[in-house]
């Protein structure tokens, strides 16, 4: 089958590879020329594990193409799959345009029946918007299917070929079961049903996740204040079949699943019908809060922060991505700016991209951590890269003003801080963490 990708972006670029590995001709159609030569010699913008490597080889057999020409990218091909960057506004507001203006470009391209599969996650009835929309400007046939991705960065590769479930809602079974055979070879797990029930089912899957997490922030809380470990509270609770180990992890918040802002557009969406989500209108703020822990670890053990230098351990919203959208790094970044520390940001991949949305003259920044480390009062690690957990803690504890180090995601192991002299906190886990009396600041 020829497929056309419109929209090089994460989605699109992991979609159209996933389908040329399964021996579909693919061409990859995008209005940005520039972009477009890029791909064509292997630059690839997005680092993502495995991309890079299945986009060269499936370009070199042959499967794989790069246009700016939408139009014969369109007509020459049975599927065209809209995969634009459709991310929520900042209030959780959906966001139309880019897929709109894709849909605006293969319409008025079209030659012959398509059928138009939407690979992003939009609200009910945005299927239905932009089914009308094309009518408007086409008299060829075409039917539309919903078929949201379900792609984590850092692991989109794995996701893509080992899917949960996949979802494929259309109000036309011909083009339902066209959409249920080209997936069919990545899993069996298949729920097709309408449009507005497929488009759903992510925000309600990613809502839930959020819930999940956002109690065992809660509970995290509640356990520090008795005295209990909420590390070892989560492993007990997760042995129960009912309940699951997943996203009990207790931190500093969503950072970068999209959970937040899918709540966020349930509640754009209730609000719109007159419906009450009290509970998810709860999760939001508890995570909005969650991810402040982090500074009020810091002031509990150093004090005042103005003119301290603190070490930020990571920015991406998760290894082995340099995606910062989301990222729970950068309101923390911020909020020590304003409380007067300076800070020293390392991060393997994504520095280029923080550079874009935060800047501020007491930001230093550094090529790895162990920069980032030396004469800093404190490490806070944000995002668990490998690279952190190889460091040896004595050394460090050397270059360091302080030896203090807060564990937002609960990284480092027992064995690894034994008799490493640092005062170590991480959120949630009492057992490891050391005295939280406040630390002597050195003598100017």
């Amino acid at each position: 089958m020829r497929i056309a990708v419109i929209g090089t972006g994460f989605a699109g670029l992991v979609a159209g590879v996933s389908f040329a590995e399964l021996d579909h001709e693919v061409i990859y159609a995008d209005t940005d020329l520039e972009k477009i030569k890029r791909l064509a010699r292997g630059e690839i913008q997005i680092y993502e594990p495995g991309l890079r490597e299945l986009i060269l080889r499936n370009a070199e057999a042959g499967r794989l193409s790069f246009t700016s020409n939408i139009t014969e990218a369109t007509r020459l091909s049975e599927v065209v799959i809209l995969a634009p960057d459709s991310s929520p506004l900042s209030k959780g507001e959906p966001n139309f345009a880019e897929l709109a203006a894709a849909a605006r470009e293969v319409a008025y391209s079209m030659n012959n029946r398509k059928t138009i599969i939407t690979k992003c996650s939009v609200p009910p009835g945005t299927n239905e918007r932009l089914k009308r929309l094309m009518a408007e400007l086409t008299d060829q046939s075409f039917a539309i299917v919903s078929v949201p991705a379900f792609l984590r960065e850092g692991t989109a590769i794995k996701d893509a070929f080992n899917p949960d479930r996949i979802v494929i809602g259309s109000d036309d079974s011909t083009a339902a079961q066209t959409a249920a055979e080209l997936h069919r070879p990545l899993s069996d797990k298949m729920v097709i049903t309408d449009l507005r029930t497929a488009e759903i089912m992510n925000y309600v899957a990613n809502a839930f996740l959020a819930t999940k997490k956002a109690f065992m922030q809660e509970m995290a809380s509640l356990c520090a204040k008795v005295g209990a470990d909420a590390e070892k509270v989560a492993l007990g609770v997760g042995y129960d079949h009912r309940i699951g180990h997943s996203f009990l992890a207790e931190g500093i918040g969503d950072n970068g699943f999209g959970f937040l802002k899918d709540a966020e557009t349930l509640i754009q969406l209730a609000c719109s019908v007159e419906h009450e989500v009290k509970l998810l209108e709860s999760v939001v703020a508890i995570n909005r809060v969650q991810r402040f822990a982090i500074i009020h670890k810091l002031e509990e053990l150093l004090g005042d922060l103005r003119g301290l230098n603190i070490a930020v351990w990571g920015a991406a919203i998760r290894p082995n991505t340099n995606e910062v959208r989301d990222s729970q790094a950068i309101p923390i970044i911020r909020e020590l700016v304003k409380k007067g520390a300076t800070v020293k940001i390392s991060d393997p991949l994504a520095l280029p991209n923080l550079r874009k949305l935060v800047d501020a003259d007491s930001i230093i920044w550094c090529v790895d951590g162990l920069e980032a480390a030396c004469d800093a009062d404190a490490i806070c690690l944000l995002t668990e890269w490998e690279e952190y957990g190889r460091y040896q803690m004595k050394h460090l504890r050397r270059v360091m003003k302080q030896p203090v180090l807060v564990d937002a995601r609960s990284m480092f192991r027992e064995e690894q801080l034994l008799d490493s002299g640092f005062i170590y906190s991480s959120i949630g886990s009492h057992s490891m963490n050391t005295s939280l009396s406040p630390v002597k600041r050195p003598i100017a």
